[in-house]
C-alpha cells in the first residue's frame, strides 16, 4: 500500500474520472492494473484475487477481480454495476468509477460519468471504434466531461503495431471533434501486460507520450465550482423550537456551486422573495463564508416560507424560472419515452409533475445525424425533449452548471428512473412538430 502521508495528500488535488468502453475491452483489467502497479492494493486484497484466480485455473492473478465485486460479474467476466475505487499517489488523489460496457447498463455509465472530470474510453485494438464506443463518447460530450482519454487496449494482440493505433486514434479523434469534446488524448496500452498503464512500454518505442497514470496525475482538474453561479438547494428546514433555541430557523443543504457570505443579498426560488444571509452554520459553528461542496445551514434575516426543494441564490445572479424546459436526454428505461408521457421531474431537491410535450429529434450515433420527430425514445437513445412542468423551476443551462442544469424524469407509478436530462443547447435541434396530444391528464 502507498505510504503517502496526510500532509502530502493535503497538498494534492482530487480528480474524479470514469472508465467506459464496449464489453470485453478490458476496463476492469485496466483499473486493476492501475491499482496494482501504483501500489494501491492491500496485501490481503491481492491474496484474495490470487486465490480466486487460481480457483478458476488461471496461472496469473486476474486483476479485473479487484473491481468486479458482484458474483454475477465474476462468473460472467463482465462489469454490471458501477464500481467506485479511491486511491492516491504522491501527486494526486483519485475517485474512480468503473462503468459497465453492456448497452443495457448505459444508465450506469451515465451515473458514473455525471460527476467525472475525465473519462477513459477503452477500445480493443482488434475491433477499433464500435457503436458502443461512439455511444460512450456521445454521453461524455453531453455530460460535458472536459477531458477524454482514448486507451487503445490489447496492443499486444496486434503486435504493438503503430499503424493500428494511429488509425483508431484518428477515427476517434475526428468523431470526438464533431461532438465538441475539447480535449482528447490517445494512449496505446496493454492492460493485461501493463504496457503504458503505470510504467512506459518497452514494446512501443514509437510512442513518446505519457502513460495513463502520468496523464491522470498531470491533467488539469476542472472540478473547482467555487467561482460558478452560487446555488444551494434546500434539503431540510431546521426549527428545534427548544428552550435553548426558541427562535432558531435554519435552511440546511449542500452548496451545489459557488460561495455564500454573511450579509449577502439572496433570493429564494421559485417564490422570488428576497432577503439577506444573517448567519451561516457549518458543523455546528458559525462561519462568515461557505462554498461548494460544503453542507451548511443558512440563517436569513426575514421569515420567509421556505421548504425542501426551494433554491437559494444570490439576488444579483438568479436564474430565470420556467415551466418549459428543453433538454438533451439519455433515455435509460426499458419502456420507451413518448410524446404525451406523464412523468415526475426531479431537479435538485424538488420533484414536480411534468408532461413530455415534444421529442424534436433523436441522435444517430453512427454519423451524428438527427432523426427528426421520432415520437419516442427507446432504451439508450439520446435525443432532444421539450417538457412542461406543473410548477416553475429555476434551471441553469447544463453548460453553466452540471448540478443545477440537470434533472431526471421518473415514472410516477413505481418510481423508476426513466431519463437523465441536460438543460440547454447540445448538438442541434430541428423545428418542433405541433403537439397533437389531448388536454386530459397532466396538462399545464
Amino acid at each position: 500500500m502507498s505510504t503517502t502521508t496526510t500532509e502530502e495528500l493535503s497538498a494534492t488535488t482530487l480528480l474524479r474520472f470514469a472508465t467506459a468502453g464496449s464489453v470485453d475491452d478490458g476496463k476492469s483489467t485496466l483499473v486493476g492494473r492501475l491499482l496494482h502497479d501504483s501500489k494501491s492494493v492491500l496485501v490481503d486484497q491481492l491474496e484474495a484475487v490470487e486465490r480466486a484466480s487460481a480457483g478458476r485455473g488461471q496461472d496469473t492473478p486476474d486483476l479485473a477481480l479487484l473491481t468486479d465485486g458482484l458474483r454475477a460479474e465474476r462468473e460472467q467476466g463482465i462489469t454490471i454495476d458501477v464500481a467506485y475505487r479511491y486511491f492516491a499517489t504522491p501527486r494526486r488523489r483519485f475517485i474512480l468509477a468503473d462503468t459497465p460496457g453492456h448497452v443495457q447498463y448505459t444508465r450506469n455509465m451515465v451515473t458514473g460519468a455525471s460527476t467525472a472530470e475525465l473519462t477513459v474510453i477503452l477500445v480493443d485494438a482488434r475491433n477499433g471504434v464500435v457503436e458502443q464506443t461512439r455511444r460512450h463518447a456521445a454521453i461524455a460530450a453531453l455530460l460535458r466531461v472536459p477531458h477524454v482519454v482514448l486507451a487503445v487496449n490489447k496492443m499486444d494482440l496486434v503486435g504493438y503495431q503503430e499503424p493500428v493505433f494511429a488509425a483508431i486514434a484518428e477515427e476517434f479523434t475526428a468523431y470526438a471533434t464533431e461532438l465538441g469534446i475539447p480535449d482528447v488524448t490517445a494512449i496505446p496500452i496493454s492492460a493485461l501486460a501493463g504496457d503504458n498503464v503505470v510504467d512506459p512500454s518497452s514494446h512501443m518505442d514509437w510512442y513518446a507520450g505519457p502513460t495513463v497514470l502520468e496523464h491522470l496525475e498531470t491533467v488539469p482538474a476542472a472540478h473547482d465550482l467555487t467561482h460558478c453561479h452560487a446555488r444551494m438547494p434546500v434539503q431540510y428546514v431546521i426549527r428545534p423550537q427548544s428552550a435553548e433555541h426558541p427562535d432558531y430557523r435554519g435552511y440546511a443543504g449542500q452548496i451545489a456551486a459557488g460561495t455564500f457570505r454573511v450579509g449577502e443579498s439572496v433570493t429564494v426560488l421559485p417564490s422570488g422573495r428576497a432577503t439577506r444571509i444573517a448567519g451561516i452554520d457549518l458543523l455546528g459553528e458559525p462561519v462568515d463564508v461557505a462554498w461548494t461542496p460544503q453542507s451548511v445551514t443558512l440563517l436569513l434575516e426575514d421569515d420567509i416560507d421556505i421548504s425542501r426543494g426551494d433554491l437559494i441564490v444570490p439576488s444579483k445572479d438568479a436564474p430565470p424560472t420556467t415551466q418549459d424546459i428543453e433538454a438533451t436526454v439519455c433515455h435509460v428505461a426499458d419502456a420507451p419515452l413518448t410524446v404525451g408521457h406523464r412523468v415526475l421531474l426531479k431537479h435538485g431537491t424538488r420533484t414536480v409533475k411534468a408532461i413530455v410535450k415534444d421529442i424534436p429529434s433523436r441522435l444517430t450515433l453512427d454519423d451524428l445525424s438527427l432523426h427528426p420527430h421520432p415520437g419516442q425514445l427507446a432504451a439508450n437513445d439520446i435525443g432532444r425533449v421539450k417538457v412542461r412542468t406543473a410548477e416553475p423551476l429555476p434551471v441553469d443551462s447544463y453548460a453553466d452548471s452540471r448540478r443545477t442544469g440537470s434533472f431526471i424524469l421518473i415514472d410516477p407509478h413505481d418510481g423508476t428512473t426513466l431519463t437523465a436530462g441536460m438543460v440547454g443547447e447540445s448538438f442541434a435541434s430541428p423545428e418542433p412538430v405541433k403537439d397533437e396530444t389531448g388536454d386530459d391528464g397532466w396538462d399545464f
